[in-house]
């Protein structure tokens, strides 16, 4: 985990390469495509990209309208924007006639830093989980990013793909097996289970191994794909370990929390503890020091697991 790459920066690159085997890929912009990335598709693909300006509601509106027709849209803007301001055309538009079109949003949590409270949406997969039949990725790092981002565009149907501001670890290689609804075990463990999202897969794995140093043996879960979740790797950590702790860059109200405990409830009732934005705004400040402030580090979560056992 050397390397540090934005998943932003992933999800651009990997729309230029897709773009060349895509014809009818269509890439579309709220005048965000320097941050979100898309630039680099606009520089390589014009006539198949359109800035739809400060207006997310026409954009995603227009963005059906391209997909039904038979197009295959990606739609970016910032996480705030997309989920929260345009929500209601996301249900109405595109999630309610099932149109192809794969919402990417961008500068999603906490990490979103300087941009302070009003940029930092921690409700976005909460929203984005209740649109039926709307698939929620949210990729770990640049890898993930770019194997996920390809088997949505070839995925019929509506899809939230979330991805970050901040430069994050890259976790995975280039031979390792990333699936579209198939949670991921990257390291095994017997005494508790961490089950992470996100940026957080690589913090859960820094907790594992501090645990590990203590003769803890925490196994690490990589849920990319909260909806629809992976319920059999989730029953199978609960019933393996009776302890899960999960770990999200997002609010414990309605994410990935939330979805695991759903599914624990019911098929495998287990000890369970939440990393995540605890019901507060945040604030204009460094990634790794807001990380810290609200409780969302790698010492947080090996804290949970502690207190578990």
């Amino acid at each position: 985990m050397a390397d540090k790459i934005a998943t932003r920066q992933a999800y651009g690159e990997a729309l230029v390469e897709l773009g060349k085997e895509y014809n009818n890929l269509v890439v579309m912009d709220a005048d965000l495509s320097g941050s979100t990335k898309t630039g680099m598709f606009a520089k390589e693909y014009p006539e198949r990209f359109f800035n739809m300006g400060i207006a997310e509601q026409n954009m995603y509106g227009a963005a059906a309208g391209l997909a039904l027709s038979g197009k295959i849209v990606c739609a970016s803007t910032f996480a705030m924007f997309a989920a929260g301001r345009a929500f209601e055309v996301i249900r109405n538009s595109i999630g309610y006639t099932g149109a192809n079109v794969k919402i990417c949003a961008s500068h999603a949590g906490i990490t979103v830093g300087e941009d302070g409270a009003s940029h930092q949406t921690f409700e976005d997969i909460a929203l984005m989980r209740t649109v039926p039949g709307l698939t929620v990725v949210n990729p770990s790092d640049a890898v993930a990013t770019k194997k996920l981002l390809r088997q949505i565009v070839e995925m019929p149907g509506p899809c939230y793909f979330r991805v970050g501001r901040a430069a994050v670890p890259v976790f995975y290689s280039e031979d390792d097996e990333i699936v579209l609804g198939k949670g991921n075990l990257i390291r095994g463990g017997k005494d508790a289970a961490i089950v992470a999202t996100g940026i957080m897969v690589s913090k859960a794995y820094d907790a594992a191994e501090k645990l590990a140093e203590e003769g803890i043996d925490a196994r690490v879960i990589d849920i990319h794909t909260v909806k629809p979740i992976d319920e059999e790797i989730i029953i199978k950590a609960a019933a393996e370990t009776g302890r899960i702790v999960t770990a999200e860059e997002h609010s414990v109200i309605g994410g990935l929390g939330d979805a695991v405990a759903q599914v624990v409830v019911k098929e495998h009732p287990c000890k369970m503890a939440m990393i995540g934005q605890l019901d507060t705004y945040g604030e204009s400040g460094k990634p790794d020091q807001l990380l810290a402030k609200y409780h969302m580090t790698a010492d947080d979560i090996a804290d949970a697991v502690r207190k578990m056992l």
